[in-house]
């Protein structure tokens, strides 16, 4: 009996895969709303800042948040945000801008400004202010002839020309580089009674140290200068001089207070 062979049927292969490389597919995360991911970049911000200020209101709220190196949530971020806390600070903010004084100005406002020259008049030229100086003068010279009045002029100096005109001066105040009776320093008043007498002096103390001949003490004269560094005064006789002494004080009639003084005789 013939042998009938049926041949097996050929499988077809279907190709395996490797171990370890198979093709799932990663799960994907979620994407994040645009809310949501303004919503997590604006935590993240707070998170390293700390506090947020609100603009204008003066409050401060300080928010305790994780580290700023924390990785963020990889879950999805309601997009619906609690804007209560928001919306308060918004008020805030608003309510102390409507509270901030406002200047206003109107549309039609104008600036006006003063075009006219200004005229200028030295004191020279003020006549005003001449005239205020003479009457300055004029009291200062009749107050001071009244103290003079008041005070002997010793034996010694009654026919010195120089000592009875700078005895009318008496109380006039001391004024730096006054050489008027409205105010004196003091080569200001010993040049100013000299120029009285026809005698011209220079003008500056140390000038008129050498404006005449050193005398002993012993042989100075009533109307003689009385030079000392920085200060001339004129000698009344007996021991008593005529100067004007320092700021806050007036022409005097005093005892000589200078330390070994220099004597000069003038013409």
């Amino acid at each position: 009996m013939e042998r009938t062979t049926v041949p097996t049927p050929s499988h077809t292969a279907f190709p395996t895969s490797a171990p370890g490389r198979g093709r799932h597919r990663a799960a994907r995360r979620a994407p994040l709303l645009p809310v949501s991911v303004s919503a997590t970049a604006q935590m993240a911000d707070v998170a390293r800042r700390g506090a947020i200020a609100a603009a204008g209101s003066g409050l401060l709220i300080s928010l305790v948040s994780a580290p700023a190196q924390a990785a963020p949530s990889t879950d999805v971020v309601s997009a619906k945000l609690d804007s209560t806390d928001l919306n308060a600070l918004t008020a805030q903010a608003r309510a102390a801008v409507a509270a901030a004084p406002v200047v206003t100005v109107a549309a039609d406002a104008k600036l006006t400004t003063e075009t006219a020259a200004v005229s200028v008049v030295s004191a020279e030229e003020n006549e005003e202010y001449q005239a205020e100086l003479a009457a300055e003068a004029e009291a200062a010279e009749a107050e001071a002839a009244a103290e003079a009045a008041a005070v002997a002029i010793p034996d010694s100096a009654a026919g010195s020309a120089v000592v009875s005109i700078g005895m009318r001066y008496l109380g006039v105040p001391y004024l730096w580089a006054g050489s008027t009776p409205a105010g004196f320093d003091c080569s200001g008043f010993t040049s100013y009674v000299y120029a009285q007498v026809g005698i011209d002096l220079p003008r500056t103390s140390a000038e008129q140290r050498y404006a005449g001949t050193v005398v002993s003490w012993a042989d100075a004269q009533p109307g003689d200068l009385i030079w000392s560094p920085g200060h001339i005064a004129i000698y009344a006789g007996d021991g008593m001089q005529i100067e004007a002494p320092v700021p806050g004080q007036t022409v005097r009639y005093s005892s000589i207070w200078q330390s070994n003084p220099t004597f000069i005789r003038v013409g």
